[in-house]
């Protein structure tokens, strides 16, 4: 069977919108995230690594810097079925703390 890679889809957007209530000026570049994520194609993590350089491997996640490092968003990938968890977006102090692990 012939595998062919498909734009991601990132789960679940509410995850953002919530965040972004508490802190406003995370909205837009959390709705930048989504984008990128929703209209890229990737199959690994350096492929991944090549749109969001500041993305790290973390155990079983990825966490990503967001809003010029403001924010932390911690996800889990499935790169073959093409899914994105959102799993936590923390301010830089909750992620330091390490409760997201």
């Amino acid at each position: 069977m012939l595998y062919l890679p498909m734009a991601m889809k990132l789960i679940s957007n509410k995850v953002l919108r919530e965040f972004a209530a508490i802190h406003a000026d995370a909205q837009q570049p959390l709705q930048d995230f989504r984008r990128l994520m929703e209209h890229g194609v990737f199959t690994n993590f350096a492929q991944l690594k090549a749109t969001f350089a500041s993305v790290d491997k973390v155990g079983d996640r990825y966490v990503f810097n967001i809003g010029g490092n403001k924010y932390r968003l911690v996800a889990a990938i499935a790169f073959k079925p093409g899914l994105v968890w959102v799993k936590a977006v923390l301010t830089h102090k909750e992620y330091d703390q390490g409760v997201w692990k």
